[in-house]
C-alpha cells in the first residue's frame, strides 16, 4: 500500500479528531484522553491481577496509563497534531504498515480499571486501528482491581468480575447490576458455568454481529450499552436468531425493537392511563387525520382457551360480543382460538395475516408472545391483558381491583365484628398486594382491631380450605371471578352451618372497556396519547369511575352493610374517597402515608409490601405452583429480585 494513502487516513482521522475535541469543549467534557493515573490519585485499590493477553475493544479504551502525550488525541483516541510533526509522520508509518502485508502485529501493553482500559504503550496503534472501524486490538492486560462499596458502578463491575472469570469475555458491558447472569441464562448456560474458548469465540462473533447492526441507532453508552440493546432484543428474538437472520433481515429486527431498547436509557418509562379520555384534544386534532380513513376497524380478538375451559376467557368473550353489537357498524370483529393443536404464536400471526388493524390478547401469560407479533407486524396495534409493563408496541390494560378490594374490607368487617377475616390472592404480581393492602385497609375503617388472615391460590394447597381451619367465618377471594360462570366460592362470603353466603361479587365489564378502546382509536387518541406522555409504553388501568369494575352486593347481605357499599362505590367514583389518602402503615412499623398526601400510580402498583393487620407474606418464587412462576417472573412485585432462568425468557 502506498504512503499516499496512508497520509489520507491520517487526514480524515485528524478531521475526526479535531471535530470530536470542538463537540468535547462545546458540551462541557474533557476533550482529551483520560489519564488513569490522575483518576487513580488518592485513591484506594486492592492490588493488580496480570490477565495475559487480551482480545481488548477497542471502544472499552478510553485513555492512557500516564501523562505526557494525552493531548495529542482527542477524547476518541483520534490525532489532533498535524501531519508535519513527528507525532503526525508516526502515525502516518504505522498505518502504512497496518495496510502492508504484515499489520500491525506488536501487542500493546494497558490497564483495566473499572472495565476501561488505559494504554501504557501503544496509544498510536491503537488510533491507527480505530480510525479504520476495528472492534478489537491485542493487548498485554494488567487489572486494577477497586475496594469494594456498594454504589451502582462498583456493585456492576464486581458482578463483570464474576462474569469475566466464567466466560473470559470482556467485551459486556452494563450500566446496571443483573445484565451478566441474564447473559449467562440467555445462553442455557447454569450460572456457574465456565466457558470453553470455542464458547467464548461465538459468543464474540454473534455479540459483534449484533454490535454493527445496532450502530445506526448511535446510542450512548452511558445511557445504553450494547449489552443492555442485546438483552432487549433477545426478549424478543432468539440467539440462533442473531446466528442465521441476514444483514438484512437483523437490521429490520433492530429497527423492531427501537423503542424499547431507546427506554433503557431514560429507565423505561410508562405512561399508566388512568382514567379515560384524558388526552389533550388538541394532540388529538394533530393526529386524527390519520386514522379518520378507517371506515371500518379489524378487530383481532386471541384466546388462549374456550370460554368453557376458562373464566377469564368467558368474560374477554362477554367484552368482545359488547362491543360487536355496541359498535356494529365501525368493528369487524374476529375471534382465533388456542389449543392443544393451535400454539399460540400460530394463532396470533394468523391473526395479524388476515389484516387485523387491533390485536386484543386476553391473557398476561402471553405478554412475551405479543411482543413478538408486533415486531414483526410493525403497523398493527396490539393490546395485552396485564399490568403496567415497559415494553413498547404492546400496549398493557387492567382495572383497579384494589378499588373493589377496598370496599369488600369494609363489608368484611361490618360483617365478621372482631373476628378474624380471611382474604384469597392470586399471586404477587402488580397490583395485588395492593388490592390485599386496600382490603385490610376497607376492613379497618369499619374494624380497627380485626385482623385479616392471607392465603394465596397461586401456592399449594387449598387456601379456602385453610382459613377455614382456622376458624375464619367471612373469606373474601381477591381474584375477580365473572358473572358469567360461578366458581365454588366467589367474592366476599360468609361461612356458616348451612354453608357459603354471597356477600358481595366483583365484576369486570370489559365491554365498556373494549367500546370506549377501539372508539379511541377511531377518534385519534389512541395515538395521542403516546404523543402526548412522550413515553415508549402505555398502560390502561381503568377504574370503578370508568365503569369497568363493579362490586355487586348480595341478596343476604344486610340493609346497613349494603348502604355502606352504596356509599364508598360513590366516593371512589367521585374521587371523594381515595383508598390509599389515609394514613397506612407497614407490617414493620415503617409508615408508607402518614394521610397528607396521594401516593403516585407507580407506588400503588409496585407495592411489594403488606401492610399491618395482615398474617401472612407474599410468597417468594419457590413458594408458588410452577404454573405461576413464569407470569410472576414476568409481572412479579419483586421480580428484579429473581435469578433469571436458564434458557428461560428474559424479562
Amino acid at each position: 500500500m502506498s504512503r499516499q494513502e496512508a497520509t489520507t487516513q491520517y487526514a480524515h482521522a485528524l478531521k475526526e479528531g479535531k471535530r470530536c475535541y470542538q463537540e468535547c469543549v462545546r458540551s462541557g467534557r474533557y476533550p482529551y484522553l483520560q489519564v488513569l493515573d490522575e483518576i487513580l490519585a488518592g485513591t484506594e485499590t486492592q492490588g493488580r491481577v496480570d490477565l495475559g493477553q487480551v482480545e481488548i475493544p477497542i471502544d472499552r479504551i478510553a485513555g492512557t496509563k500516564e501523562a505526557g502525550r494525552e493531548t495529542a488525541f482527542a477524547a476518541n483516541f483520534m490525532p489532533l497534531l498535524a501531519a508535519s510533526t513527528e507525532f503526525g509522520m508516526k502515525w502516518t508509518s504505522l498505518c502504512e504498515a497496518h495496510l502492508g502485508e504484515s499489520g500491525i502485529q506488536d501487542p500493546i501493553r494497558a490497564y483495566e480499571y473499572m472495565g476501561r482500559f488505559y494504554v501504557q504503550e501503544g496509544n498510536k496503534r491503537v488510533s491507527v486501528m480505530k480510525s479504520f472501524g476495528a472492534m478489537s486490538i491485542t493487548g498485554q492486560v494488567t487489572r486494577i482491581v477497586p475496594m469494594w462499596s456498594d454504589d451502582l458502578e462498583t456493585r456492576v463491575y464486581f458482578e463483570y468480575l464474576h462474569f469475566y472469570e466464567l466466560s473470559g469475555v470482556c467485551q459486556v458491558h452494563f450500566n446496571g447490576v443483573g445484565g451478566y447472569a441474564k447473559i449467562q441464562a440467555a445462553l442455557g448456560f447454569d450460572a456457574d458455568h465456565v466457558w470453553s474458548a470455542a464458547e467464548r469465540r461465538a459468543f464474540i462473533s454473534e455479540y459483534y454481529r449484533f454490535k454493527r447492526a445496532i450502530a445506526p441507532l448511535d446510542l450512548d453508552e452511558r445511557q445504553v450499552t450494547c449489552g443492555e440493546a442485546l438483552l432487549v432484543w433477545l426478549q424478543v428474538y432468539t440467539l440462533d436468531d442473531l446466528r442465521t437472520m441476514t444483514p438484512a433481515a437483523l437490521a429490520a429486527s433492530v429497527v423492531a425493537v427501537r423503542k424499547d431498547i431507546e427506554a433503557v436509557g431514560t429507565g423505561g418509562p410508562i405512561s399508566v392511563n388512568t382514567e379515560p379520555n384524558s388526552v389533550d384534544q388538541g394532540v388529538v386534532g394533530r393526529i386524527i387525520g390519520s386514522v379518520s380513513s378507517h371506515s371500518v376497524l379489524k378487530v383481532a380478538f386471541v384466546f388462549e382457551a374456550s370460554p368453557a375451559e376458562s373464566l377469564s376467557v368467558a368474560g374477554h368473550v362477554e367484552g368482545m360480543r359488547h362491543l360487536e353489537q355496541t359498535l356494529e357498524s365501525r368493528v369487524r370483529v374476529s375471534a382465533y382460538y388456542a389449543s392443544r393443536t393451535v400454539p399460540v404464536e400460530d394463532a396470533l400471526a394468523w391473526a395479524a395475516e388476515d389484516g387485523a388493524d387491533l390485536l386484543v390478547v386476553t391473557s398476561p401469560n402471553l405478554v412475551m408472545a405479543c411482543r413478538k407479533v408486533a415486531a414483526a407486524y410493525p403497523r398493527l396495534r396490539v393490546l395485552d391483558c396485564s399490568v403496567a409493563l415497559p415494553y413498547a408496541g404492546v400496549r398493557t390494560f387492567s382495572c383497579r381491583e384494589y378499588e373493589t378490594s377496598f370496599i369488600a374490607g369494609a363489608l368484611a368487617g361490618a360483617m365478621a365484628g372482631s373476628e378474624p377475616v380471611g382474604l384469597i390472592a392470586g399471586v404477587p404480581t402488580m397490583g395485588v398486594p395492593a388490592a390485599v393492602n386496600a382490603f385490610a385497609l376497607g376492613v379497618q375503617l369499619v374494624s380497627p382491631a380485626t385482623r385479616v388472615l392471607l392465603g394465596w391460590s397461586g401456592a399449594p394447597g387449598d387456601a379456602f380450605d385453610g382459613l377455614l381451619q382456622r376458624g375464619v367465618k367471612v373469606i373474601s377471594n381477591c381474584e375477580v371471578p365473572l358473572s358469567a360462570q360461578q366458581q365454588e366460592y366467589e367474592g366476599l362470603c360468609k361461612v356458616d352451618d348451612a354453608g357459603l353466603t354471597t356477600l358481595a361479587v366483583p365484576h369486570l365489564n370489559w365491554g365498556v372497556f373494549y367500546v370506549r378502546l377501539v372508539t379511541s382509536i377511531l377518534s385519534g387518541t389512541w395515538d395521542a396519547l403516546q404523543a402526548q406522555s412522550g413515553t415508549a409504553a402505555v398502560s390502561y388501568w381503568w377504574g370503578i369511575a370508568a365503569g369497568v369494575i363493579d362490586l355487586e352486593v348480595g341478596p343476604s347481605t344486610p340493609d346497613g352493610p349494603a348502604h355502606l357499599v352504596d356509599l364508598l362505590r360513590d366516593g371512589i367514583a367521585t374521587d371523594r374517597v381515595q383508598v390509599f389518602r389515609r394514613r397506612v402503615v407497614r407490617r414493620d412499623g415503617s409508615v408508607f402515608n402518614d394521610g397528607s398526601r396521594w401516593p403516585t400510580t407507580d407506588e400503588v402498583l409496585n407495592m411489594g409490601w403488606l401492610c399491618k393487620g395482615i398474617e401472612g407474606t407474599l410468597p417468594g418464587l419457590d413458594e408458588l405452583r410452577p404454573e405461576a412462576r413464569e407470569l410472576v417472573r414476568v409481572q412479579g412485585v419483586n421480580r428484579a429480585d429473581f435469578p433469571p432462568e436458564k434458557g428461560g425468557q428474559l424479562v
